[in-house]
């Protein structure tokens, strides 16, 4: 979107389930080179700590209004579609409510797995980002 990663953090992850609502705290936009970091971002620099790729795939852009975003993933782990909306609250720009449409990958019985085990953990190797934004 926009020549960047669009980036948000959510802190519960992502649901496919219909009925949950995710809270999506949009942070900054990270350069493309980013795509495909995996590493351990070394204290004192933004973004400190373990970076794992948790899913991958293509995303296509349904629609984007100032308030809602809706799109469809086809990732390996996240598939179908899915709405953005912005969540308002006192001048609160950056909190997003993200849901799982109902579709025929929506899932009652989905469970949010880590991908950050020990064993990953243990193989990441200490690196620098590929740049800095902004």
């Amino acid at each position: 979107m926009e020549g960047v990663l669009r980036s948000w953090a959510i802190p519960k992850g992502p649901s496919m389930i219909p009925d949950e609502r995710r809270l999506a705290i949009e942070v900054e936009d990270h350069p493309l080179e980013y795509i495909d970091f995996e590493g351990i971002i070394p204290r004192g620099m933004y973004g400190a700590g373990a970076v794992v790729i948790w899913d991958a795939g293509t995303y296509e852009l349904v629609t984007e209004e100032r308030d809602k975003i809706e799109f469809i993933l086809n990732g390996q782990k996240l598939r179908g579609r899915f709405d953005m909306i912005r969540y308002k609250s006192r001048g609160v720009e950056n909190q997003w409510l993200l849901i799982k449409q109902k579709d025929r990958y929506a899932s009652r019985h989905w469970k949010l797995e880590t991908c950050l085990t020990k064993t990953k953990l243990s193989k990441l190797e200490e690196r620098i980002p590929p740049c800095t934004f902004g």
